[in-house]
């Protein structure tokens, strides 16, 4: 199995596990999107929690360059963390979600 592939696996069971523990009732879907093609891949809700709209992100990932691109997280886990423990190198994993000029302060990748 190469490199992206491997990535790919990682991502969706991280994906798969946390949106599983997504608790939400009501008329609220989980949505787990993965689009393996372009390596894309979000976890959201969507739906109607009385009168009000739900439609909200939890975590968005990309896979890019042979690197996992951590693009979005409102969670309080640390999928980056996780993906380092499943066996990604550090280097591998770009916080997306920090301004570029952070990055290299981090302890992962820069890109």
């Amino acid at each position: 199995m190469d490199k992206v592939e491997k990535y790919r696996e990682y991502v969706q069971d991280l994906m798969t596990r946390y949106a599983e523990a997504d608790s939400t009732k009501e008329d609220v879907e989980v949505q787990l999107l993965m689009d393996t093609v372009r390596d894309h891949y979000q976890w959201m809700n969507v739906g109607w929690k009385g009168m009000k709209r739900v439609y909200s992100y939890f975590i968005h990932i990309d896979i890019k360059d042979e690197k996992i691109w951590l693009q979005q997280n409102w969670t309080e886990e640390n999928p980056a963390a996780e993906l380092v423990e499943m066996g990604v190198p550090r280097e591998d994993i770009v916080l997306g979600l920090q301004p570029p000029y952070k990055r290299p302060y981090t302890d992962y990748g820069v890109a």
